[in-house]
């Protein structure tokens, strides 16, 4: 017997992690990106004011390091996001790619607490990424 299921084989990766996190939490990750302004040069001297706008990803999972990883004494957190939802992001802001939107990206905001991304890896299979891994820490208030 063989399967003769209609669906791509180099997508059920993507499908097993998007079925993954959102049974294992579902949560939903905002990205706090910058707003792309059509003139450059007015932004640079700050005569247009930047907009920032909340891009909701989902699903999106979170989980604590073990303390090892501290290097500095700082709690660290690990955002495992699914590539289907942020393709679909990617799509809908008209952007070239993932990176472009992670480099957009100022903070990420999970159940009201803000985060500051360090570093970013993602994980493929048949030559398609399916999640990615964002390396968090907590945004401190800063001193004015």
């Amino acid at each position: 017997m063989s399967d003769t299921a209609p669906r791509n084989p180099r997508g059920a990766p993507q499908m097993l992690a998007d079925a993954l996190l959102r049974n294992a939490a579902g949560a939903t990750a905002l990205f706090r990106v910058t707003g792309v302004s059509t003139d450059t040069g007015m932004a640079e001297v700050g005569l247009i004011a930047t907009a920032f706008a909340e891009v909701p990803v989902s699903p999106a999972l979170m989980r604590r390091l073990q303390p090892g990883w501290q290097a500095d004494g700082q709690p660290k957190w690990e955002l495992l996001v699914s590539a289907t939802a942020v393709e679909q992001q990617v799509n809908a802001l008209d952007l070239a790619s993932a990176q472009s939107l992670f480099s957009m990206t100022l903070a990420v905001t999970v159940a009201g607490q803000d985060y500051l991304i360090e570093s970013i890896s993602s994980n493929e299979a048949f030559g398609q990424v399916y999640l990615y891994r964002l390396l968090l820490r907590e945004a401190r208030p800063q001193a004015v």
